[in-house]
């Protein structure tokens, strides 16, 4: 099973004690994936929600069954395209119980079906939650953690969208829309945020994989951070040696060490003897003991006469 999959199956048993939170969760699951069949007077016929996941389709037959006593319907058919996968669809047949159940959440306003949030709907904090729960079960998903961090509203109207995206923020998040092809995404991308939105939707057991799997994922980088680190440490230490022991070799090779200052000849033959010691260890070894600064400037001194004497050597062979 998917982590998404995982999300939804425990969304999917979540049923809110409160008829107010119920109705808020149905009213996000008709905006996104029902379908209101009209007459040719704009007359309310029948109501369909469709979906996927056997999870939520228990889940919203439990909450229509619950919440408003009615008669519900229900239908599985294969899917033509994908024929591992099912569809499930959650039928309400009467007519004046499809109407009851659009006006109670507010999407039948004066006889006219309106696919909008009503803040009537979400008035307190706890259905905003219900709301975003409903929403993600009938158009939500969430990558694989261990992958990368991406949570997702898809939706084919602008307006609900919009409206989902605000309702979102008001918990604090940064959540943005983008166009793709047909449908209006609404998403998170931020690992914090999208624990926090499981929190919201009150999907604890979720949230405790997802974080367990961020402090790993943090750990393996802190350590990678640390041996990339260390590796360039390294590197950087070994390519510096290197090149102290050309220039002193040079030094040596024209007019020889013995012409250097006391400090830099006794720091040469240091680094000639110890070619693989750092800077603090080669002060160590110095009597009286020099630190990193002092012996990284006689080296440095070291290395511009080098330097001097190639220049000095090219203008002379020019």
């Amino acid at each position: 099973m998917s982590f998404s999959s995982k999300v939804k199956d425990e969304l999917a048993r979540h049923i809110g004690e409160a008829r107010h939170c119920r109705i808020a969760e149905v009213a996000a699951i008709i905006n996104v994936c029902g379908k209101i069949k009209e007459n040719e007077k704009g007359e309310v016929i029948s109501l369909k929600i469709q979906t996927e996941n056997a999870a939520v389709a228990r889940k919203c037959f439990t909450l229509l069954k619950k919440t408003f006593n009615i008669k519900v319907e229900i239908s599985i058919k294969k899917n033509i395209y994908l024929k591992k996968h099912r569809i499930y669809h959650i039928y309400v047949m009467d007519s004046e119980e499809a109407i009851t159940i659009l006006k109670v959440t507010k999407l039948l306003v004066e006889g006219k079906v309106d696919r909008h949030i009503s803040p009537l709907i979400v008035q307190t904090t706890c259905c905003k939650r219900a709301y975003i729960r409903g929403a993600f079960l009938a158009s939500g998903s969430i990558s694989d953690p261990e992958k990368t961090y991406h949570l997702e509203f898809v939706s084919q109207e602008e307006k609900h969208t919009i409206e989902l995206m605000r309702l979102v923020n008001t918990f604090e998040m940064d959540a943005k829309i983008v166009l793709r092809k047909k449908y209006y995404v609404l998403y998170l991308k931020e690992g914090n945020q999208i624990v926090d939105l499981l929190n919201i939707m009150e999907a604890h057991v979720a949230l405790m994989e997802l974080e367990n799997l961020r402090i790993l994922k943090e750990m393996r980088n802190n350590v990678n951070r640390i041996v990339n680190c260390e590796t360039a440490n390294i590197n950087k230490t070994v390519s510096a040696a290197v090149k102290q022991l050309q220039d002193i070799d040079y030094i040596d090779q024209t007019i020889g060490l013995g012409t250097l200052p006391e400090n830099l000849k006794s720091i040469a033959r240091l680094r000639i003897e110890h070619s693989d010691a750092s800077l603090i260890e080669l002060g160590q070894l110095l009597d009286p003991v020099v630190g990193k600064s002092g012996v990284n400037h006689r080296l440095r001194k070291i290395s511009q006469i080098a330097e001097k004497l190639k220049s000095t050597r090219e203008e002379f062979h020019d």
